[in-house]
């Protein structure tokens, strides 16, 4: 198995952090996104690596800012 990257790893944490937070399922968040859930948990898994428009749309369906979403996510 592919050693995880650890900037994608910590968008993922923050992800599942805000969305537990609110408290939406995936599914939930995928329908508010307008993304398929299956993309969600891979993110959250830190398995995939989202373009910042689709992390711009993450945002907005968590009622945040694209900043506040990738807070202390650094290269």
């Amino acid at each position: 198995m592919p050693k995880r990257d650890p900037v994608l790893a910590a968008l993922g944490r923050n992800l599942r952090r805000w969305r537990e937070a609110q408290p939406f399922t995936q599914e939930k968040l995928a329908e508010r996104a307008g993304l398929d859930p299956t993309y969600i948990s891979g993110i959250e898994r830190g398995l995939r690596n989202p373009g910042i428009r689709n992390v711009a749309r993450l945002a907005k369906a968590l009622g945040l800012t694209t900043a506040e979403l990738c807070q202390g996510v650094d290269a």
